[in-house]
């Protein structure tokens, strides 16, 4: 009696759910990035830290 196994084709390929998945995951943090550089630039180190402070101090 053999082993019941999938197919090494199947196997070997992700699935399109977890390829969407991470790709969104990958511009959700691309968006973020970039929001923060574009804080940093707009107002400046010092306000920027400011407002993160105060971001994690809301979530506390």
């Amino acid at each position: 009696m053999q082993p019941v196994s999938a197919p090494d084709h199947v196997a070997s390929q992700p699935s399109r759910a977890a390829t969407l998945i991470v790709g969104a995951a990958a511009a959700f943090t691309g968006l973020l990035v970039v929001s923060a550089i574009g804080l940093w630039a707009y107002y400046g180190t010092t306000v920027f830290f400011e407002m993160v402070k105060s971001g994690i101090a809301a979530c506390m």
